[in-house]
Parts: C-alpha cells; structure tokens; sequence
C-alpha cells in the first residue's frame, strides 16, 4: 500500500467503526482524507504529548504536501476544492512561524472573531465561509448554538468535489425500482442501468461483490462493496482488499442517491487518543500561541456526496480475500439494497470519501 494511503485508510476504518455504532440503520458519509489534513494543520501548533497523540492517530506533513499537490492537478473533468480554517477568539496572540506555515502548506487562513461577544456574528461568519468555498453545497456547517460563547478555537475542513463517470449512465435506462431497506421494508428509488466493461471481485468471507467505477480519466474511482445479504453492510468491515480484481462484462444497477453527513469529531477523536488538546490542563498549542489557555473547542466534519448518470458531486481483523470465480459471461450487479461506497484517488489509493448507504 502506497505510503500516502496506508495512515488515511487506517483512520478510515477506525473512524467509520466508530460512527457506524451508533448508526445501525443510518447512511454516513464522511471524507477521511478532509479530516487527516484538518488534524495535519492542528499538528502544527502542537508541541509535546499533544503532538504526539496526533500523530498517532494520523499522519505526517510531507505525506500529505504531496498529496495535495496532485490533487490539485486532477485536469479540468474535475472540481475538487478541499479548504481549512482556523476560527480563534480574538485577542489571542500567534505566532508568525505558525501563520506562516499553516497558509503554505495547508492555505490555512486564520481568522479572529469574537466568539465570547458576538458568537452568533461569528457563526454566520463561518457559514459564509463554508457555503463559498464549497459553491453552495454545504450551507449551515454550524447550526445555531453548536458553537459555544466560551470557544477559544475553532476548527473548519472543508471538501468539494464534483466528477464526471468515464461512462455516463443513460437517463432514459434510470427506473424506479424497489430498494430493500431491511429484510421487511422497502422503498421506491430511481435505479440507474448501464451495461459494460467493469473491475469486479468477490470476498467469499463476506459474500460481497466489489464493483469500481471509474470517473473521468480514470484519477479517482468509486468503489462499491455490496454485501449479498441485505443486514451485512459494513459489518464485517476490517481493512479494504482490493487486489485481485478483473475487468468483466458487469450489468449495473444503481440507485440514484444524496447523503449529507455533520458529525462533531471531539468524541471520536477523544476516544482514538486526542485527549490533551481538549483539556485544559494539559493542551500544548505553543507552537500556534503564546498564551497557555487555548484548547481546541470544536472540530466539526461535514461531506455532501451526490451521485447521478453524468457522475458525482460530493462535499466533504479478519483480512478478508478476493477471490476469482468461474463468471458467466454477465455478471450482475444489483445495487438494491445497503452497501458501501468510498471514491478513491488511484495513483496513490487514498480514500477521499467514504459512505455507507442504507437509504438512498
């Protein structure tokens, strides 16, 4: 696994098994890669135990610089604006070499606002912000009182993303067809139908089918783990196999489908070892600021992922084998009912999206 992939897939996994506890029946979505780059910017301005309890959970610098940078050359069949920022109460000073390098590696622009007099104004300051680098798509990051009128810090990560398929699904071959929701109920979506040339494999522990779907130019996929039985989705999720694929002619069905996910990251973080930089007591941001109070207050998390015939817009144990079985010569793909779902950058396989969809 390319050196850049292994750390975000890990914390992917971590992550996801997490949210997913809480979230039996529920869709999540979530862009690991955003998330790493956000506690990449925190890690600057930590110093001691708070910097080493993030690196354990993520990554480091170099690692991401260059991710980024290739990122940012996708071609023009992509929009891909990924976009972080630092809130602080004001009155606090910074230090240049901070400020320095968190706008040139990360293009962190700090911002002052005042939390403790106006936390509305600030708020809506944050919003405005979120809403124009993500062209719209993600409009209340903060709803009204999330944010404390005691913050001191405020941490914003943002993605957009926006792909074309490498081949388009024609919109006259989408039909409403039933979605299984669980074993008793179902629903009607719009399931789209194309027939072609597609990677595709099997993991026999699991019974699931793995299905990649190249977007433009092939830089990024999505790929699509869909369990055979309709309750397992994400169940038995212990680390991604992807190897031993292969190209088949595959019928595809696919529902249509629009997932927004918020989630408010102290808890998890919390739990995967990131205690300090939320106590008081023990925080050390002293490469970030001369005062000894400032503790992290909130890190919140939101991804938009649309998927369509033309392609996607989106926002933000057991090491199970894939086995190669005697194919008919279609193999179906029937999307019609919980799967998961993760958009993957190839050259590097880093996760930038990852998803569960339980209804569409």
């Amino acid at each position: 696994m390319d050196p850049i992939s292994r750390p975000v897939t890990e914390f992917c996994l971590d992550l996801y098994k997490k949210l997913n506890r809480s979230a039996e029946d529920t869709n999540i979505v979530f862009s690991p890669m955003s998330i790493s780059v956000a506690l990449a910017l925190i890690h600057l301005g930590a110093k001691n135990n708070t910097a080493a309890q993030i690196e354990k959970v993520n990554l480091n610098h170099k690692v991401f610089q260059e991710l980024l940078l290739q990122l940012q050359n996708l071609g023009e069949k992509y929009v891909l604006a990924l976009a972080n920022n630092l809130f602080i109460q004001q009155g606090f000073e910074l230090q240049q070499q901070f400020l320095m390098c968190s706008k040139e590696l990360y293009g962190a622009m700090l911002q002052t606002v005042d939390f403790h007099g106006a936390v509305e104004a600030a708020r809506r300051k944050i919003n405005a912000w979120v809403e124009s680098e993500t062209q719209g798509k993600i409009k209340e990051l903060f709803a009204p009182g999330v944010i404390d009128g005691h913050a001191l810090l405020v941490l914003v990560n943002v993605i957009y993303f926006k792909a074309s398929w490498e081949r388009k699904f024609e919109e006259e071959k989408t039909v409403q067809r039933d979605f299984k929701l669980n074993q008793n109920r179902k629903k009607p979506v719009q399931m789209m139908y194309q027939k072609g040339k597609f990677k595709l494999g099997y993991i026999e522990e699991v019974g699931a089918q793995i299905l990649e779907l190249p977007y433009a130019q092939k830089s990024l996929s999505m790929i699509i783990l869909l369990p055979g039985d309709v309750t397992r989705a994400g169940s038995q999720l212990s680390e991604l196999t992807l190897e031993n694929m292969f190209e088949t002619t595959v019928e595809v069905y696919l529902p249509r489908f629009k997932l927004e996910g918020t989630f408010n990251l102290n808890e998890v973080l919390q739990e995967m070892g990131m205690t300090d930089i939320f106590t008081e007591s023990k925080v050390d941001l002293s490469a970030m600021t001369f005062a000894k109070s400032l503790v992290l207050s909130n890190v919140v998390h939101k991804a938009y992922v649309e998927v369509n015939e033309e392609g996607t817009v989106a926002a933000a144990g057991t090491g199970a084998s894939i086995v190669r079985r005697s194919l008919p010569l279609t193999e179906v793909f029937m999307a019609n009912h919980p799967f998961l779902f993760f958009i993957r950058h190839n050259p590097t396989s880093t996760i930038l999206f990852f998803g569960k969809l339980c209804s569409p």
